[in-house]
């Protein structure tokens, strides 16, 4: 009898699940200050297939700055239970897409030329665009988050992470890594139509979770969406009309803008409702 024994198929069922499990830690520790299993180990080819966990990461933050606002709100006012969680957040991540951010209104602001956009984007110093850029972001951020109600906030926190990490994703599944080398390179170098279908997925769990449960209303999550989509839409255009292509600051700046556009679009709907 020909064929693979028993054990074998029972390796090899074990053995899938097991590994996008360390592709999901992978990406983790790619993506914040998390600890994950020794057992889980590194491999650079696993980069390459990472990505497709981006919004996975993002569910994982997400619930992290809830929770922190949702303790926080108990005991102190809302803007300083936004402003804990926001912290919050920048230590779980290591400040990794704010950086990006700040890296982008530095290169894109002071480069006319290709080469002085990349240049100025690797220099690890920031600059006046950077420093004003990421203050007026995460003041918007803080507050809109301030002057929406309580669940509806802990409910926008859930949401906007892992679909603006989605956001950055598409990214990588549409445009060209335009540097020889960087920090993001091994992870946002390719990503196939079916990686991207998997981090859409994750993405759109939460989205139904929320919706379903009645936590905010669809119209609210609907405009929150389409908000991030076009914020998405613009700064990839720029890229590609800048720099020809992205870099691993450039999915760090659609990150930071998607979240905080998801926000805005909440915010304006809500206030459309009242």
């Amino acid at each position: 009898m020909s064929g693979i024994p028993p054990s074998g198929i029972k390796s090899g069922v074990v053995a899938k699940p097991l590994h996008q499990l360390r592709l999901f830690f992978v990406a983790l520790q790619f993506f914040t200050r998390l600890p994950v299993p020794r057992w889980v180990g590194f491999d650079p080819a696993w980069l390459h297939q990472a990505s497709r966990y981006f919004s996975a990461v993002g569910i994982v933050v997400g619930a992290a700055t809830a929770s922190i606002y949702w303790a926080s709100a108990h005991f102190w006012s809302p803007a300083v239970a936004v402003l804990l969680s926001t912290v919050g957040g920048i230590y779980l991540t290591g400040a990794f897409h704010e950086d990006g951010f700040a890296d982008v209104c530095d290169g894109f602001g002071g480069g006319y030329s290709v080469a002085r956009i990349l240049d100025i984007m690797k220099d690890s110093r920031v600059g006046a665009y950077g420093v004003i850029g990421i203050a007026l972001m995460l003041g918007l951020k803080c507050t809109v988050l301030a002057n929406l109600p309580v669940l509806p906030t802990v409910a926008g926190l859930l949401l906007a992470h892992p679909v603006s990490r989605w956001m950055a994703s598409a990214l990588i599944w549409q445009l060209s890594y335009v540097k020889a080398e960087g920090k993001a390179k091994p992870l946002a170098d390719h990503m196939s139509t079916k990686e991207f279908g998997i981090a859409a997925i994750l993405a759109a769990l939460p989205v139904a979770s929320v919706g379903l449960l009645g936590l905010l209303a669809w119209s609210a999550i609907a405009t929150g969406l389409i908000f991030s989509a076009l914020s998405t839409l613009w700064l990839a255009r720029l890229f590609v009309k800048r720099i020809g292509g992205y870099t691993g600051d450039c999915l760090g700046a659609v990150q930071q803008l998607a979240e905080v556009m998801f926000y805005l679009g909440l915010s304006a709907t809500m206030a459309h409702l009242r």
